[in-house]
């Protein structure tokens, strides 16, 4: 039986410009993008989330529903710093820590011995310091495993604490919406609701077989969270599994030779990007993405080792294919083979 805890800094960005500025932290904020360069919500305090604004909202939607609102550009260098001084606090619990961005985390801490083996005494003691030492607060999850850690570190925001117990597990799961699973997006919201199935209580009551045939693996995914199921360790190292660059344009691209003369600018801060990678990965393939000026979006995969201007080009035409109107962001990028995979490949 594992013991995780899954941390998650409030608001992050946010929080370390109220901490630096408290004149912010009763006004709505957010920080992100201008609105001339049509940039979006990276994130925003709580105050600014009373009028329903949101991470990726459009910064001029955002400024539509809060005419107050103070706009941050923002300050990554700033937030890394924070980012390190939060998880050198971690590593001073456990070693087995998976960073899922800089704000959030997993921790094993099955077999540490602090606070007297006790993970909710541990995450009190985590969220204590990082709320003394750097200024921002912290809401974490306790739970056997990846996925009921995650789900209850949101579940007392912001600045809360949820413990399930093994004990719990069971109960806690029964009546979790669906919804709140990983991987439910709205389509797949939809599709479990048009099935009559809004919690896991329901999920259990469909068989795996039944599962796979409306989902897919997804399917099996399923049947196994609904029973609280899951066995994915902490993983301290993560695989890079793609590299991407995108840009959002001032001005609607209207056509398709429009995207296609943008085309070079964006292979060539993808190539930039690609050359940094340490260690160095393969290419296994190429990703296009289209965004269109009414927010639907799309993305054009194909296998390829050898990427070139016009593969990038067929992709594109297929993308747009799909929606035909104004373009107001265009992305491109490398999926990336693992380790493994390049040495298989070097053997032959």
């Amino acid at each position: 039986m594992r013991k995780i805890i899954h941390c998650d800094c409030d608001c992050f960005y946010a929080a370390v410009e109220m901490r630096d500025n408290p004149a912010l932290r009763d006004i709505p904020i957010a920080i992100g993008g201008s609105v001339e360069q049509r940039g979006v919500v990276a994130t925003c305090n709580y105050p600014a989330r009373e009028f329903g604004i949101h991470s990726a909202m459009p910064m001029g939607q955002a400024l539509r529903r809060c005419p107050q609102l103070i706009v941050i550009r923002g300050d990554m260098a700033k937030y890394k710093a924070v980012a390190r001084q939060v998880f050198a606090i971690y590593r001073e619990v456990t070693e087995l820590i998976e960073p899922l961005s800089l704000d959030e985390a997993f921790l094993d801490v099955s077999d540490v011995t602090l606070h007297h083996g006790s993970a909710t005494l541990m995450a009190e003691a985590i969220r204590d310091r990082v709320r003394r030492e750097v200024g921002i607060t912290v809401s974490a999850g306790v739970a056997p495993n990846k996925f009921l850690a995650k789900i209850a570190s949101d579940w007392n925001k912001p600045d809360g604490l949820c413990v399930i117990t093994p004990d719990k597990v069971d109960s806690f799961v029964q009546q979790l919406p669906v919804k709140k699973i990983h991987g439910v997006g709205p389509r797949t919201a939809e599709k479990l609701a048009g099935l009559d199935i809004h919690t896991c209580a329901d999920l259990r009551t469909r068989s795996l077989t039944e599962l796979i045939k409306h989902f897919g693996r997804f399917g099996k995914r399923l049947h196994e969270l609904s029973w609280g199921r899951d066995e994915r360790p902490v993983k301290t190292h993560r695989e890079r599994k793609s590299i991407s660059t995108e840009q959002t344009y001032a001005q609607d691209l209207p056509s398709l030779d429009a995207c296609r003369r943008e085309l070079p600018a964006l292979i060539e801060d993808l190539e930039r990007r690609y050359a940094r990678l340490d260690p160095p990965l393969a290419v296994r393939g190429l990703i296009v993405k289209v965004k269109f000026n009414d927010f639907t979006q799309t993305t054009v995969e194909h296998a390829d080792p050898a990427p070139d201007l016009e593969q990038f080009e067929a992709l594109l035409k297929l993308g747009w294919a799909r929606g035909e109107r104004p373009v107001r962001l265009l992305g491109v990028g490398y999926r990336l083979a693992d380790k493994r995979q390049e040495y298989q490949l070097s053997l032959f």
